[in-house]
C-alpha cells in the first residue's frame, strides 16, 4: 500500500487553511501517489476516528480562496488529549496512516511533539493568525486579518472625523501585537497599544488632548486585545481562564474608553471591536500563496521522512525548523519596529 498520510486543523480558523490542505493533497496525490485522510473538528477527529478521504479532483481545487477550513476545527485541553493515547493509535492502524500532519498554532505544535516523543511521525504546518509563531516570519491568515482591520480603520477615519470623535479600534493579537502595529501603520492611526509595551492611560489621553488642542477634529487609536495597564495606573477587569488555558479577555479597548472619557472632558468616545471578522472570509492572495506552499512543502517533509519538523518561511524560503524551535515562545514585536510606528504618535 502506498503512503497514507493524515491531516487536520486544530485551534481557531483563519485564511489560508483550506489553501493548505489542497497544497497537502494535490502534492500528495501528484508527486508521490499518496492518499490523504482528512480527521474532522481539530484532535477530536483523531481521537474518534471522523475522518474523510479527500481526493485532487475538482472540489479540492475550489477550496483554495474558500475561508475557514473544510475539515472544522475546534480545541482539546491537552490532559483530555493526552489521556487518549490509545485511541489516537487505534485511529491511526485503522486507517494505515504513516505520519500525520497538524496545522494550528502553538498549542497544536506542542500536541504534534507529544505525538512524536509517542512514536507518531508528525510534520507541522504552522497557522496563527497573531504571527507569533517563533521562527517562521509569517504565518498564513495574518495578511488577510491586517487587510480587513486596515480595511475597518480607513473607514473609521471619515466617521470620526465627521463627528470630532476619539475612535479606539481593538484588534486581535492576544501575546503580540503583529496585527495592531501592521494596521496601525497602514491605516494612519494616531495611537497603537500592544501587549509588549504596558500603556499608560494618562500618557493616552495627553496624546489625544494635544491633538485636540493643535486643531485637529478627531483621533484613532488602535489596541490589541491582549494589551496591558502599566502597573498602578489603571484597573482591569479579570476574566479568569478557560479551560484550555486561555485567558479570558474583558475588552482593553473599551475599559480604556472609560478611563479617557473621563480624562478629555467626557469628549465622545466611541470603541469598535473587530474580532472575528478578521477570522472569516477570502484569504488574500499573500495568504493563499504562503498556505499552498506550506501544504506543499509539508508533504515533501513527509515524504522524505524529515519528521519531527515544522515547515516555515524565512527570507520568502520556506525551511524546516524543529518542533522544539516552533513552540513555547512565541514571536514578539521588536522595540525597534514599535519605535518606528512611535514616531507617528499623535
Amino acid at each position: 500500500m502506498g503512503l497514507r498520510i493524515g491531516v487536520l486543523t486544530a485551534g481557531g480558523d483563519c485564511p489560508g487553511l483550506n489553501a493548505v490542505i489542497r497544497g497537502v493533497v494535490r502534492t500528495a496525490n501528484s508527486c508521490y501517489d499518496a492518499t490523504v485522510v482528512g480527521f474532522q473538528d481539530g484532535w477530536n477527529g483523531l481521537v474518534n476516528n471522523l475522518r474523510v478521504q479527500l481526493y485532487d479532483n475538482e472540489s479540492i481545487d475550489k477550496i483554495l480562496g474558500q475561508g475557514g477550513t473544510i475539515l472544522g476545527t475546534g480545541r482539546m485541553n491537552p490532559y483530555e488529549l493526552e489521556s487518549r493515547l490509545d485511541d489516537i493509535k487505534a485511529t491511526l492502524a485503522d486507517n494505515e496512516i504513516d505520519a500525520v500532519i497538524p496545522i494550528g498554532g502553538d498549542g497544536t505544535l506542542r500536541g504534534g511533539r507529544w505525538l512524536m516523543e509517542n512514536g507518531i511521525n508528525v510534520v507541522g504546518v504552522p497557522k496563527t493568525i497573531d504571527n507569533d509563531v517563533a521562527n517562521t516570519d509569517y504565518t498564513f491568515g495574518f495578511d488577510t486579518a491586517v487587510s480587513i482591520a486596515t480595511d475597518a480603520i480607513d473607514r473609521l477615519h471619515t466617521t470620526a472625523e465627521s463627528h470630532q470623535r476619539v475612535m479606539l479600534v481593538e484588534v486581535m493579537g492576544r501575546n503580540a501585537g503583529w496585527i495592531a502595529l501592521q494596521a496601525g501603520m497602514a491605516g494612519g492611526a494616531h495611537m497603537v497599544v500592544i501587549p509588549e509595551v504596558p500603556f499608560d492611560v494618562n500618557h493616552i489621553a495627553k496624546l489625544m488632548e494635544r491633538r485636540f488642542q493643535m486643531g485637529e477634529s478627531y483621533a484613532i487609536c488602535v489596541v490589541a486585545e491582549g494589551a496591558l495597564p502599566k502597573e498602578g495606573t489603571m484597573e482591569m477587569r479579570s476574566g479568569g481562564i478557560d479551560k484550555f488555558g486561555h485567558e479570558i479577555y474583558t475588552g482593553v479597548a473599551q475599559q480604556l474608553g472609560d478611563e479617557l472619557r473621563s480624562r478629555l472632558n467626557d469628549r465622545d468616545i466611541r470603541t469598535t471591536v473587530l474580532g472575528h471578522i478578521q477570522r472569516g472570509g477570502t484569504p488574500t492572495a499573500f495568504d493563499r500563496v504562503l498556505g499552498t506552499r506550506f501544504g506543499v512543502n509539508a508533504v515533501h517533509a513527509v515524504a522524505e521522512g524529515d519528521f519531527g519538523k515544522v515547515v516555515a518561511v524565512r527570507n520568502d524560503r520556506i525551511e524546516r525548523i524543529s518542533l522544539d524551535d516552533a513552540v513555547g515562545h512565541s514571536k514578539k514585536v521588536p522595540m525597534d519596529r514599535y519605535k518606528e510606528m512611535e514616531a507617528l504618535f499623535g
